[in-house]
């Protein structure tokens, strides 16, 4: 398989599984990731996903571009034909449950674009990272020109997508790219703990931040504000809020059940 998954304690530990390609992606990888995408979005037992690379070398290079024919479609077609051609992203940004981007190597080009369509990034000591599409006359299509400036500004973003070099785990930290960085060793350990401090959380709670804070990026702030009432008035009764409400009381874990 060019992903696997594997599902343990409700977290999805998603691996990008082409190490021979620095986990580039191919039409088989592609189309695996879509599966993937719905998945996280119905499968009830899945809570948090984690998305890293096999091997020590890459999180992903991007598109395989010695396995990954053009199509023969006009652009036109594929954006407006009766079957659109969808990107690599597919719907991963209408996923509400938490996603960790493990970032262990090289993020390069569509490998960067998935690790920022990720909510929290953690990377190696090892990791770099660049978007490097302006050396070859063309510009980040997955995402990258859109995500990197809500990520780390404007200015730092202008600078890796102008000059396209490459920058380093400390820097990527420094701007703000990436929130830690691990020995090698310790990246998947690290953001599995993550996960599971997550998932021990209110799960529809969870999801509400998510969806309020990625939403009220396109708001002013007073519409995010009356978003985010009517958001927690619709939370106050539900299972999880009562149950979590009396395990503080009874000073024990909350069992929440995502109702």
């Amino acid at each position: 398989m060019a992903l696997d998954i594997s599902v343990k304690d409700r977290i999805a530990t998603i691996t990008i599984n082409r190490p021979h390609a620095l986990n580039s992606f191919d039409m088989e990888t592609r189309r695996q990731m879509h599966e993937a995408w719905r998945r996280l979005r119905t499968d009830d037992e899945i809570w948090v996903a984690i998305i890293t690379g096999a091997g020590e070398k890459a999180f992903s290079t991007g598109s395989d571009l010695k396995n990954s024919l053009p199509s023969e479609r006009s652009f036109a077609s594929q954006q407006y034909g009766g079957d659109p051609v969808p990107t690599f992203l597919g719907d991963l940004h209408l996923v509400d449950k938490p996603v960790i981007a493990a970032i262990n190597g090289y993020a390069v080009g569509g490998g960067l674009e998935l690790a920022l369509a990720c909510d929290i990034r953690l990377c190696s000591e090892n990791a770099s990272f660049a978007l490097s599409e302006v050396k070859i006359g063309s510009i980040p299509g997955g995402g990258g020109t859109q995500r990197l400036v809500r990520a780390v500004g404007m200015s730092d973003a202008m600078l890796m997508l102008l000059s396209a070099d490459k920058i380093d785990a400390a820097e990527a930290h420094r701007i703000g790219l990436v929130s830690r960085v691990y020995p090698q060793s310790e990246l998947l350990a690290q953001a599995t703990a993550l996960a599971q401090r997550i998932t021990a959380n209110a799960p529809l709670a969870v999801r509400a931040v998510k969806r309020v804070a990625y939403q009220g990026l396109d708001l002013p702030l007073s519409h995010g504000l009356a978003m985010e009432r009517q958001v927690f008035g619709l939370l106050y009764s539900s299972a999880d809020r009562i149950e979590g409400r009396k395990a503080f009381s009874e000073k024990r874990k909350p069992v929440y059940t995502a109702q």
